[in-house]
């Protein structure tokens, strides 16, 4: 995504919303305490985004944040804490707890929020069927929200020119990682060159691969004299192993 995802705009929007709901909360808590709050979840926000790889991307970043249930009654806090809960993140769907570390009652809630990451990315001009080699016009450059799915996207098109369709892709698609994979260089019961070296040798002999290879694949081969080996596939067919 440059894959990351989130800048100062994204924090200070975040920082800005978080605040504003809790003072909506709980007037009488939050009133005297806003500016101490706004530095913890800040300094929060700023190390999050620091430390995340979303970080590096040039993206446009949307954040909305929900509101916590207007029938809450939190009691006055003299220290808050920001959290990312276990499991969630800072991309598409997800919420952000905020605890009370230190005060007469302790308590934890949490505020669901949506971030969107817009960026450039490859959209399919045209259906292409599952197995079909993808050409450089079979997609134009388009914005879209890349947190809007889990799959990594595909923004640089030696990524995804001459790589097979991984599944049938529809028109409007966005090219994404589990879309596509490396072609097949051989198929199963294929005959292939199983090639070794280290220092001061290389060896080469043939053998039968036992699955369909693609570059990068690890695939298993019976060789001449029965005995089977794992290695990985060259770009140009040959099985390299290691001795």
């Amino acid at each position: 995504m440059r894959t990351t995802f989130l800048n100062s705009h994204f924090g200070t929007a975040l920082l800005r919303a978080a605040s504003l709901v809790l003072a909506m909360a709980a007037p009488s808590a939050w009133a005297q305490d806003a500016a101490e709050l706004a530095k913890i979840t800040q300094a929060w926000i700023d190390n999050s985004l620091r430390t995340g790889a979303a970080a590096e991307l040039p993206l446009r970043m949307e954040v909305e944040v929900g509101e916590l249930d207007p029938r809450l009654r939190l009691a006055p806090c003299a220290r808050v804490e920001p959290y990312l809960p276990t499991g969630s993140r800072l991309w598409g769907r997800s919420r952000l707890g905020l605890r009370c570390a230190e005060g007469s009652a302790r308590w934890n809630v949490f505020l669901p929020i949506t971030v969107k990451a817009f960026g450039p990315a490859w959209v399919l001009t045209g259906n292409v069927a599952s197995g079909a080699v993808l050409a450089p016009g079979d997609a134009v450059q388009a914005e879209i929200d890349w947190a809007a799915e889990h799959a990594a996207v595909l923004a640089d098109p030696a990524l995804w020119a001459g790589q097979v369709a991984a599944r049938p892709l529809q028109a409007g698609q966005a090219l994404r990682q589990a879309m596509v994979r490396a072609p097949k260089l051989f198929e199963a019961g294929a005959q292939v060159r199983v090639s070794a070296q280290g220092a001061g040798y290389a060896v080469s002999a043939g053998g039968q691969a036992l699955s369909a290879g693609s570059s990068g694949q690890t695939v298993r081969v019976r060789m001449d004299n029965g005995k089977v080996i794992s290695g990985v596939v060259s770009e140009d067919g040959t099985i390299a192993v290691n001795l």
